[in-house]
């Protein structure tokens, strides 16, 4: 199961160059991008971390949008999310953190943290809330966040829940009755998760004729 990106971005704030204005970071490293710029190296190591590496490898934030643009336009969304991948008009991206009517606050790598310095060649990962403007496209490559952190007990029960406000299907109510004069089962829950083991006592026992 997949970890949260956003929490291990937000394990990274602060994290700066090595030395000061080396561009040299872990991240580049890793990309075996070191001394370059390193926003994307940023959002693509915090997935990878995350266990959900993004489908394409690169340091260039004009060239991930472009293979997403290409081969899933369907992860280009207009309204973001948390999780999103920013990408800024100025050559730069970052993770969605929040959205409000006319900003968004991502947290970013190879930025500064405020004005004043680069913005998109900074020295280290800061939470930044910037204008919905200078916003070029978002990349949702995280569809099914909430469904992955669920555990087996909270499927099951989501499951179990949903199925209890279904009725039987009208093809299966005359066999269903049938079944229940035969003692094969007593008739509660019809629509009951059935687990291996009661699914095999019931074919027992209507091998058995009981």
């Amino acid at each position: 199961m997949g970890k949260d990106v956003l929490t291990v971005a937000r394990g990274e704030l602060g994290n700066t160059e090595s030395p000061a204005g080396s561009n040299r970071t872990k991240y580049g490293a890793w990309m075996k991008l070191d001394g370059q710029p390193w926003c994307m190296s940023f959002v693509q190591w915090c997935c990878a971390q995350a266990g959900r590496p993004l489908p394409f490898r690169t340091g260039s934030c004009s060239a991930l949008l472009d293979w997403y643009r290409r081969n899933h336009p369907e992860c280009i969304v207009t309204t973001p999310q948390p999780r999103d991948i920013i990408i800024y008009n100025f050559g730069h991206t970052g993770i969605v953190e929040s959205a409000a009517a006319n900003t968004i606050t991502a947290i970013e790598g190879n930025t500064s943290a405020g004005d004043s310095g680069s913005q998109d060649n900074g020295g280290g990962v800061y939470r930044r809330t910037r204008s919905k403007a200078l916003v070029k496209a978002y990349i949702r490559p995280f569809e099914s966040y909430e469904e992955d952190e669920m555990t087996g007990k909270e499927i099951h029960d989501a499951l179990s829940s949903y199925l209890k406000e279904q009725p039987v299907p009208v093809w299966a109510r005359a066999e269903l009755a049938e079944a229940v004069k035969l003692g094969i089962t007593d008739g509660r829950d019809p629509m009951e998760l059935v687990p291996r083991y009661q699914a095999a006592i019931m074919a027992l026992r209507a091998v058995k004729g009981r």
